[in-house]
């Protein structure tokens, strides 16, 4: 499939995706401010959807950075509105939600690259939102949470100057390499052939998919890495 299949066939995903993001919820409303930013990176001006509880501190505001799931190829920031909101208000911290750029027209590394950027900005400028610089944690669902734990490595490679504390890996995609169709399959699970043309619209090349920014589970050594909180289900074929 050539560049322009599979812009074709992704636009067409977006759209029967529209309308689908509030499936499941939060019960509850939560007492935050949400403001939309937009943050410079090497891939260009970044938006970001941040989160403030609001209640009054006397002292500056942990921070989470979340990136959304959709195979790396569909969703945006919204989808994870409600939880974002709940995290500020429940774990009384800022979320910084990631709307990072997706593939195929922006294929790996871009948004490891483009979240990592944020993540070192929001470093270099806490008091742009009132937050504590040395406490971080980074996190998201499916395709985010393999950006997150990617995150994580190219902090390393990088002598860990981020201080990236915690990462939450929820049913997160941390094998790109492996053909789907050798994974557990499962009726309720996504096809193993859907999950093939993810990846290949993700990738570069096949090569890619070796690389631990695009695979975590590969990398050599996992030493020094922030804590790791990891999230799966029974009926998960991204697990594995």
């Amino acid at each position: 499939m050539d560049q322009q299949q599979q812009l074709a066939m992704v636009q067409q995903m977006r759209q029967n995706a529209v309308g689908t993001d509030a499936a499941l919820q939060p019960s509850s409303t939560y007492a935050v401010t949400v403001e939309e930013v937009m943050i410079p990176t090497t891939k260009g001006d970044t938006r970001v959807l941040v989160y403030t509880p609001d209640r009054d501190h006397s002292v500056p505001l942990p921070v989470f950075f979340n990136m959304h799931g959709g195979g790396f190829i569909l969703g945006q920031a919204e989808m994870d509105d409600p939880w974002c909101r709940l995290i500020a208000d429940r774990a009384d911290c800022v979320v910084m939600n990631i709307d990072y750029r997706l593939a195929p027209e922006h294929k790996f590394p871009t948004a490891v690259h483009e979240c990592y950027d944020v993540v070192k900005w929001v470093h270099g400028n806490p008091e742009s939102f009132s937050v504590n610089p040395s406490l971080f944690a980074i996190g998201g669902h499916s395709a985010g949470g393999n950006l997150a734990a990617a995150v994580c490595l190219l902090n390393q490679q990088r002598g860990s100057k981020l201080p990236i504390v915690l990462q939450v890996i929820d049913y997160a995609v941390l094998d790109v390499a492996t053909d789907p169709a050798e994974k557990p399959s499962y009726e309720e699970a996504i096809p193993a052939d859907i999950a093939r043309t993810f990846n290949a619209m993700y990738l570069k090349t096949p090569e890619d998919a070796h690389d631990p920014l695009a695979s975590p589970v590969l990398a050599t050594s996992f030493q020094g890495l922030p804590e790791a909180l990891i999230i799966t289900a029974e009926n998960d074929s991204l697990a594995q």
